[in-house]
């Protein structure tokens, strides 16, 4: 305890997605983690494997990390992000893409995608509508284009303790099977890949704030975040302390790519080799 340098006893904090709490929170969990090193190289290999690379779609793309990577790759890239804050951040790190401010149900893209990427976006939409998100991105795909779709497993070690403190699971495993029910002519080739991550540091009060940006991020409008600060400061002690004075966090992503039906359709067609910890 001695080490956290502020109280750290009654309920989480509820981490609203504007709000620059979340954004320091999020900034300390990005400081710690593995997840695009090892993501960055997969998805240009997905990049490099398409049949042609004119528009690059981004939703959700937060502060452009990733979107500054891809973008030089296509003729032309388009983002939408919501979030005013994380909009400025987007805007100084690729400032030739165009920013979309509206939610994916509200925007409208008029040119046909090539690559649309929606990476840890879905944590925070209502599950009855993942199907309506995803089937409104697929809309704008070209045919034989894709969609990669970035979650953590729900069963990786951080996301035990999001559904322990808060009931929430994230599942995108029977997601195609809806999306094929509901538009069968907007699903074609589907796979399901795996890559390992892990977030490390050697500061309680750092695994200590990710923990609780972690069971915030089921956002559930008017209701309270009813989870005891305390007992998240024991569970992460117990399941994360590393016995090398650290703590670790095991987050394996889940890679789902979707492509709509099409001409270059199909696993044949950008195939990325796994890294050789993702050889499960």
């Amino acid at each position: 305890m001695g080490d956290v340098q502020r109280p750290w006893t009654g309920p989480a904090r509820r981490l609203p997605v504007a709000g620059s709490d979340y954004r320091d929170a999020f900034t300390t969990f990005l400081a710690g983690t593995d997840e695009k090193e090892l993501a960055h190289p997969y998805l240009l290999r997905v990049v490099a494997n398409l049949p042609s690379r004119r528009v690059l779609l981004d939703v959700g793309a937060g502060d452009g990390t990733t979107t500054r990577l891809l973008g030089p790759h296509f003729e032309r890239t388009l983002c939408v992000e919501p979030s005013a804050p994380m909009r400025e951040l987007l805007r100084r790190s690729c400032p030739d893409a165009v920013v979309l401010s509206q939610s994916v149900l509200d925007a409208e893209v008029d040119v046909p995608v090539d690559l649309a990427l929606l990476s840890h976006v879905l944590y925070y939409v209502p599950e009855e509508r993942w199907a309506s998100t995803v089937l409104r991105i697929m809309g704008w795909l070209r045919p034989g284009g894709r969609l990669v779709i970035l979650m953590q497993n729900p069963d990786n070690p951080c996301m035990r303790m999001v559904q322990r403190f808060t009931g929430a699971r994230f599942d995108l495993s029977s997601l195609p099977g809806r999306l094929r029910a509901a538009a069968p002519e907007l699903v074609g080739t589907v796979r399901l890949d795996t890559l390992p991550a892990r977030y490390r540091t050697a500061s309680l009060p750092d695994a200590l704030a990710v923990a609780e940006f972690f069971v915030s991020v089921p956002q559930r409008d008017g209701q309270p975040l009813e989870v005891d600060r305390g007992a998240l400061w024991e569970y992460v002690s117990r399941h994360f302390a590393d016995g090398d004075g650290g703590y670790t966090v095991p987050h394996t992503q889940d890679v789902l790519h979707l492509w709509r039906p099409g001409p270059s359709e199909g696993t044949g067609v950008g195939n990325p080799r796994l890294p050789e910890q993702a050889q499960l």
